[in-house]
């Protein structure tokens, strides 16, 4: 919208679909609600490569339709007046890991090519627009997608934060780093996931993505503090819902676990509760999959008798081809299913869900061997004494941007631990010495609960990366654990 915008084009709105009316993408009923707008081009972002019925119906009411898409293509392509996709068959772009952000941003550089070939901006008066002052846009959408970061996306991530920490950017992005107490001068690829992008999901999680989207779009500083002010307090409420699910599920685990053995968990994992929250089941499944390394699908009641349901994978298993595969072999079990590799979305009638567990444990397990179950941890080894530093922190900090596929360093060895004390809910921050050395340092635990933490406990082996913690004007490095062992 922006970019359109800075083209000269007056007439340019967007549409999302509530996800508990409308479900996700295209559909024939959003399409119906979009045509109040009489538009003469409706434009797809991230999704529309398998609305075949919604561009049909998009066509039937005279509208032309472009599908910008990263999401892999089914076996039927939609009837739409172009699809740009780097996934579809037969398509030579050399980077297949765009995010559905990276793929508009492509398309309105070509645009601006065809514009600027036409006459278009000399005729008007325009000067030519700077595309690269979006890409703290095309960074932001591409860390929280959580797509590869190959060399492609690691460019455009990296020059969407320089232009961030340099105060380039849009009001939304500095607001939103603000409210989470991050620095916009010191910004990294972890600021834009794990500080933005659930602060801004947590709007179509819980109300109205429009919410985020009008944070993005806003040119004023003090309405977008409003509008981050706001987003923060939703995700507070995100959380705490989510922490409320994530213990039913597991209690619902271990009823199971009780039930067909000691260890004995499906592989492939679907759970269910009627009071879950639609918008919450995505984080769910992910908590759940991390914790047991299997592959997860949460499901909410979706009204009128069907549920809908968000899976998480893991390395090795395609979640979108297996949920192929069980509607291939089952027909009329799934209503509607769409994703690619690690994330897919689907919908079926609540009373196939029993057929559905069965289906799913064993396409899972006709696709991957037990050993794949197992999770495995990654060190780049221990560091000395000599290596736990301020200078070396920052080193690791702007070698990034880290991300999917393009892990950060993490470091491993065994601590003595000198004091512990609870922080919030569910976190741990210690004071722990290396084995062998005189210095002590600080250890931030989160979610500590899944370590099975004990009090007494006096040795550990931690897996971490050396960050650097500013807090209250008083710079240090600091252990952030990925993973924790008692000795």
């Amino acid at each position: 919208m922006r970019a359109l915008r800075a083209f000269g084009a007056r007439d340019v709105h967007y549409l999302v679909p509530n996800r508990f009316e409308y479900g996700y993408g295209l559909t024939p009923e959003i399409v119906q609600a979009g045509a109040k707008l009489a538009p003469d081009l409706l434009i797809t972002v991230d999704n529309g490569v398998s609305s075949i019925e919604g561009v049909a119906a998009a066509r039937a009411q005279g509208m032309r339709v472009l599908i910008t898409d990263h999401h892999l293509p089914g076996s039927q392509l939609p009837a739409a007046d172009a699809i740009v996709n780097p996934n579809l068959s037969g398509d030579h772009f050399p980077s297949k890991n765009l995010a559905g952000v990276g793929v508009i941003f492509y398309v309105m550089l070509a645009l601006r090519k065809r514009l600027r070939e036409a006459g278009w901006f000399a005729r008007r008066g325009l000067s030519e627009p700077n595309l690269a002052n979006h890409l703290d846009l095309v960074a932001l959408g591409t860390v929280a997608d959580v797509v590869p970061l190959d060399q492609n996306n690691r460019i455009l991530v990296e020059q969407g934060l320089r232009r961030i920490r340099v105060g380039q950017c849009i009001p939304g992005i500095r607001s939103l780093l603000r409210v989470a107490g991050r620095f916009a001068e010191r910004a990294v690829a972890a600021d834009l996931g794990f500080a933005i992008g659930p602060r801004l999901n947590a709007a179509g999680r819980l109300q109205d993505m429009r919410l985020g989207i009008e944070c993005l779009l806003c040119d004023d500083d003090g309405r977008a503090w409003m509008l981050a002010e706001r987003l923060d307090e939703l995700n507070r409420q995100r959380r705490e819902i989510e922490s409320q699910m994530h213990t039913q599920a597991l209690l619902a685990l271990q009823a199971v676990d009780a039930h067909i053995g000691q260890n004995e968990l499906p592989y492939g994992v679907c759970l269910f509760d009627e009071g879950w929250h639609q918008g919450v089941i995505g984080i769910l499944a992910a908590r759940i999959k991390e914790r047991f390394h299997r592959p997860v699908i949460a499901f909410a009641d979706g009204g009128d008798g069907m549920l809908k349901g968000s899976a998480r994978s893991i390395p090795g298993l395609h979640i979108r081809d297996v949920l192929d595969a069980v509607a291939a072999a089952n027909s009329g079990l799934i209503s509607r299913f769409g994703g690619h590799a690690m994330a897919a979305g689907l919908s079926l009638p609540a009373a196939h869900l029993d057929a559905f567990r069965q289906a799913f444990d064993s396409a899972v397990r006709a696709v991957i061997t037990p050993e794949q179950l197992d999770s495995v941890l990654y060190s780049d080894g221990e560091l000395t004494e000599l290596d736990f530093t301020l200078d070396v922190a920052r080193l690791l900090r702007r070698a990034g941007p880290w991300g999917q596929g393009f892990p950060e360093p993490v470091f491993d060895g065994v601590f003595d631990v000198v004091s512990h004390r609870a922080v919030g809910e569910r976190h741990l921050k210690l004071m722990v010495r290396p084995k062998g050395c005189a210095c002590t340092l600080e250890a931030m635990v989160f979610n500590a609960e899944a370590f099975d933490w004990r009090e007494g406990t006096n040795v550990v082996r931690l897996l971490y990366r050396l960050e650097e913690n500013d807090y209250q004007g008083l710079t240090r490095p600091q252990l952030t654990v990925t993973y924790l062992w008692k000795l």
